[in-house]
């Protein structure tokens, strides 16, 4: 992320608005923001300047999102700071030339079936700037959308995309709008919706990119760009974790997939609530962690959270202990806008054993730590102690190695990205310092932005 772009496009924008208050509201308007307060006196301008020339530069992409959410500002300015805050986010990419070819392939659709909800799409997205003729404002290229595409129609898809500048936008302007015009905001009506997937999607599937049904609002399916590659399959039904002994499991009810903890409830997390296309993230749990234990007190509960999700690492496992507290500990106060690292996963669960189950038997029944990126991407971490590679005795087991890399080429090929920490790195004294560089480089491989 440009964070001295986005210091110099957001300064001015900042301190303007010291003239929508008085000197008392302004340490309000200031915490609002996310700006730190100072005791400095005199004019508004001074005391705006100081508490932004205080900020620091880990906190300026959050103050410039609620200044986003709570102010207006010009469309072309607004959009240079989405795309700043937008660049450190995961958002596949769509190359030029298939988004002229998804133009083209729209030429028989509908741009829209609701017009002012379509010029709410546009306004949210796109600069649509102004003109003046004789003193009068009007809006320069909503005037020649309303005359070209309400009233005349005679601009075609590829002509309005032009128009828009969407050819060249970013990656996540371009998919947002893509959304935008396959939600039933746009097309209120299915089956327009996903006749406009069908269409956008041989264009975008050539560069391994699809509109993929991602869930539901109002009765409508939810339609998200997302990446044909590294990609899992299905949607997490039932996410079972924190659990340091295998889950004594029943289906309460087999046709909506309810399970039940029947023993040692209190030894098994079960998340059941839908994850979305943003993935699973700390406060997402948090959030549902409030509600299942019924916490009132906010701190009280990410406290008692943190430490059910500690105590079930292993405890002869110390290095994954190191990496489970060097992670929460490293990322501190941005923790709650990162995916949240599960510990103790459990990928399958059989009611039989492995003697039992004999050759068939499935491998890993556990992982160590899973992480939910946005758009579907699983990330597992595991932390490879002697036992991964060799017997009780200390000699070297290859029957154990070749089960643990066979392992993991099944969870790749499923969609899952496996990353592997020798437990000897996590023994030294920069441990700590070498899991969050990791973290901070997955994140931006990824763009987390945090």
């Amino acid at each position: 992320m440009d964070l001295a772009l986005l210091r110099e496009t957001l300064g001015p924008q900042i301190l303007s608005l010291k003239d929508s208050v008085t000197h008392a509201a302004l340490p309000q308007l200031c915490e609002s923001l996310g700006l730190p307060l100072t005791d400095v006196e005199g004019s508004k301008r001074d005391r705006m300047l100081t508490s932004w020339e205080a900020l620091e530069d880990e906190d300026l992409p959050n103050v410039a999102a609620q200044f986003l959410r709570r102010h207006y500002v010009n469309s072309s300015i607004r959009n240079v700071i989405q795309d700043i805050l937008w660049s450190d986010e995961y958002c596949p990419h769509i190359p030029k030339r298939y988004r002229r070819e998804l133009a083209q392939s729209l030429e028989k659709q509908e741009l829209y079936i609701d017009a002012r909800r379509f010029d709410e799409l546009l306004e949210m997205l796109w600069d649509l700037g102004t003109d003046i003729f004789f003193g009068r404002t009007v809006h320069g290229l909503h005037s020649e959308i309303a005359r070209h595409v309400h009233q005349n129609s005679d601009w075609n898809a590829e002509m309005l995309f032009d128009k828009l500048d969407a050819f060249d936008a970013s990656d996540k302007r371009f998919a947002l709008f893509i959304e935008g015009l396959a939600s039933a905001d746009v097309r209120p009506n299915e089956a327009a919706q996903r006749a406009f997937v069908e269409c956008a999607n041989t264009a975008l599937k050539k560069c391994s990119v699809e509109l993929r049904e991602t869930g539901s609002a109002d009765g409508y399916p939810v339609f998200t760009i997302e990446s044909l590659q590294n990609v899992t399959r299905g949607k997490p039904k039932n996410l079972i974790f924190a659990s340091p002994v295998k889950p004594d499991i029943r289906f309460k009810d087999a046709i909506d997939n309810d399970i039940e903890i029947v023993t040692n409830a209190d030894q098994v997390l079960v998340y059941d609530r839908p994850i979305g296309p943003e993935g699973l993230r700390w406060q997402d749990l948090l959030d549902w962690w409030v509600e299942s234990e019924q916490i009132t007190d906010l701190e009280l509960a990410k406290r008692s959270l943190y430490k059910r999700l500690l105590s079930s690492l292993p405890a002869q496992s110390p290095p994954q202990i190191l990496l489970f507290k060097a992670f929460y500990e490293g990322f501190a106060s941005a923790v709650p806008r990162l995916p949240v690292l599960l510990p103790e996963v459990w990928l399958h669960w059989d009611p039989k054993t492995v003697q039992q189950r004999g050759r068939d038997a499935l491998l890993r029944f556990r992982m160590d730590f899973l992480l939910l990126l946005p758009h579907g991407v699983r990330i597992v971490i595991e932390v490879d102690g002697k036992q991964h590679y060799a017997r009780e005795d200390g000699m070297a087991d290859i029957q154990r190695y070749g089960q643990m890399v066979a392992a993991d080429r099944d969870l790749k090929l499923a969609g899952y990205e496996v990353f592997r920490f020798g437990a000897a790195e996590l023994g030294t004294d920069d441990a700590k310092v070498k899991v969050k560089k990791f973290f901070e480089t997955l994140f931006k491989i990824y763009r987390i932005h945090y």
